[in-house]
């Protein structure tokens, strides 16, 4: 999978790689850098704590559907990036590569799905006779979006790591990006929606059955869903080349976009 000269009998990437930094460079691994151990670890760290948060309010609120979805997302979360620890302590380990690939892809759709349902529980406490549509659809519609897209990330994750060349590693990374445009077209629609609920009910009497709490949670739900799609647009662009651009190989910027 490298240009970069192996010994004989060593592969730097698939389900078959032998390689380890005892006997191959670094350069011929497949992100040509070890993930930081303090970056990854704090980030496990983040998504454990928000796990438990959420978890002790989704009981406490017994909002069962947006504390499995944050659960999920978590959980998904936390296990990518235990594959990045996995890949600092052997770069050309396939198992932390598959965990990084597939679980840190697809988390964020089990995060979408945790702001449909609340923005619907939102609507409907609020004032829902000022929403262009039935709040319930949020369920309906983007939800069976959100599976589509997971489907399609996961699979594709998965295609991509099984292939023995180039060319049968971007077609599962096409896969990835069908998905992860999907996403994209149903979150410009969501936040368009969100946007246009946002600003009926800010100009209406309903604004004054918000409390401070409730206007500053339903701002920071809103901010979540535009970082998400900011997040999914970088994939995009992260993997447009596959797995062996520039931009994929570039850390700081995997931070910046895609784990905060």
């Amino acid at each position: 999978m490298s240009a970069t000269q192996l010994p004989n009998g060593y592969k730097s990437f698939g389900p078959k790689a032998n390689c380890t930094l005892e006997v191959c460079p670094l350069e011929a691994s497949l992100l040509r850098y070890q993930p930081s151990i303090e970056v990854n670890g704090t980030f496990i760290a983040l998504f454990a704590l928000a796990m438990i948060i959420h978890t002790f309010q989704g009981l406490r609120s017994k909002n069962w559907g947006f504390m499995a979805s944050m659960i999920g997302g978590c959980l998904l979360e936390i296990t990518g990036y235990v594959g990045r620890l996995i890949l600092h302590d052997n770069p050309f380990s396939f198992g932390g590569f598959l965990l990084q690939i597939i679980c840190i892809t697809v988390a964020p759709v089990f995060f979408c799905a945790a702001i449909y349902v609340m923005l619907s529980k939102v609507i409907i406490k609020v004032d829902q006779s000022i929403s262009r549509f039935d709040p319930r659809l949020f369920y309906f519609i983007f939800i069976p979006c959100d599976i589509i897209s997971l489907v399609l990330q996961a699979t594709g994750g998965a295609l991509s790591t099984v292939g023995n060349n180039k060319a049968q590693v971007q077609k599962g990374v096409n896969v990835s990006l069908a998905g992860l445009i999907f996403q994209v077209i149903c979150l410009v629609a969501f936040c368009v929606l969100f946007a246009d609920y946002l600003t009926t009910c800010m100009r209406h009497s309903s604004r004054q059955q918000m409390t401070k709490r409730m206007q500053t949670f339903v701002a920071f739900l809103f901010i979540s869903s535009l970082l998400i799609l900011v997040r999914c647009s970088y994939r995009i662009e992260e993997l447009k080349e596959g797995y062996f651009s520039e931009m994929f190989r570039n850390e700081p910027l995997f931070i910046g976009l895609e784990s905060s």
